[in-house]
């Protein structure tokens, strides 16, 4: 069985540098490009999908839409979970990355950005639209940290993609920077002060073979 992760193509939030979060931002014309080629790899490569997952964000459902109307698989259901949401970056959302640095030092927004459990400084209320109305608001954060978005996106690997799997599906899994960052962490069992060394670029599928028992087999 195969799992395949794909970030999101480049956003217009990553073309113009600054913290999003989740804010819901629109891919760029090469977000869109990205995806269709990322789609067209899954089609060459020939990997038939049974379920698709993606975030709650636009930049992701397009990008999952995108690389399964390119691989000719659109009629598969994809699933929408908050769980791949990208890192709640808290009081950092929409600021400019460069205007942080200049206020309050590279290492510092170095530990916001890549700091296991560094928290960001976390907004007082969340200002979020009807999409998250359904949800314990407790379990809302007003900020994130590398070790909390692992402790969200374990558990949606664990109810909704391992059953699928054991039962011979292959997934699709769409989703951000840092939430699968910290799937890639789960899976490959990285230490916590080695996450800097998961890259995860836009639009580039991680493929995952797995057996029955959950055994890894291989990456691609």
């Amino acid at each position: 069985m195969k799992v395949v992760l794909i970030r999101h193509g480049e956003s217009e939030a990553n073309f113009a540098n600054y913290w999003t979060g989740w804010l819901d931002v629109p891919l760029t014309e090469k977000g869109h490009q990205q995806a269709w080629q990322a789609g067209i790899e899954i089609k060459e490569r020939g990997i038939l999908f049974d379920y698709a997952f993606a975030s709650f964000l636009q930049r992701t459902l397009t990008t999952c839409n995108t690389v399964l109307e390119a691989s000719e698989q659109l009629w598969v259901p994809v699933t929408k979970t908050w769980r791949l949401n990208e890192r709640h970056y808290g009081r950092l959302v929409g600021v400019n990355k460069d205007e942080m640095v200049a206020q309050f030092g590279k290492e510092q927004v170095q530990r916001w950005r890549r700091g296991y459990t560094e928290p960001p400084l976390y907004v007082e209320n969340n200002d979020f639209d009807r999409r998250y109305d359904h949800l314990d608001q407790r379990m809302v954060p007003k900020g994130e940290n590398l070790e909390m978005v692992v402790a969200r996106v374990v558990p949606f690997w664990m109810d909704e993609v391992v059953p699928l799997i054991k039962d011979g599906k292959n997934v699709l899994i769409t989703g951000h920077g840092n939430s699968l960052r910290a799937l890639v962490k789960y899976l490959e069992q990285v230490p916590e002060d080695a996450m800097d060394s998961i890259d995860i670029p836009n639009a580039q599928p991680i493929i995952y073979e797995f057996d029955e028992a959950m055994t890894m087999i291989k990456r691609i």
